[in-house]
């Protein structure tokens, strides 16, 4: 089964994110709380997706997915952003991205999201 890495500073966000893969069938996950973390976790982890916000302290989503992508450019990031960030989402997509859902998301979108990337 696929190792997803969640990353938001709202650990909420993280539970739901959780909740609703674990209702699917997803049972490995990796948490990080800002972009920092999550670059230094995804070269210990090797995460087959990472589920990331945008905007967190010390380190946002689109930098941290500009890092990760320099260290895997093969890398699996799916953006999370809220309502009325068009141009961050279409600097996401440019950065590597491979798609985004909008918060407040829907269970089913992104499992339909995970599901189509990791080719389930």
């Amino acid at each position: 089964m696929a190792k997803i890495m969640l990353v938001d500073d709202a650990a909420f966000m993280r539970m739901m994110l959780k909740k609703a893969l674990t209702e699917s069938g997803y049972t490995d996950f990796v948490e990080a709380q800002d972009g920092a973390e999550a670059v230094k976790k995804y070269g210990e982890e090797n995460p087959d997706l990472v589920i990331m916000d945008i905007t967190m302290p010390n380190m946002d989503g689109l930098q941290a997915l500009k890092k990760i992508r320099e260290s895997d450019p093969d890398a699996k990031v799916v953006m999370c952003t809220a309502m009325g960030q068009e141009a961050m989402v279409v600097e996401a997509i440019k950065s590597g991205a491979k798609d985004f859902v909008v918060k407040p998301f829907n269970g089913e979108r992104i499992v339909q999201t995970v599901s189509s990337i990791l080719g389930k």
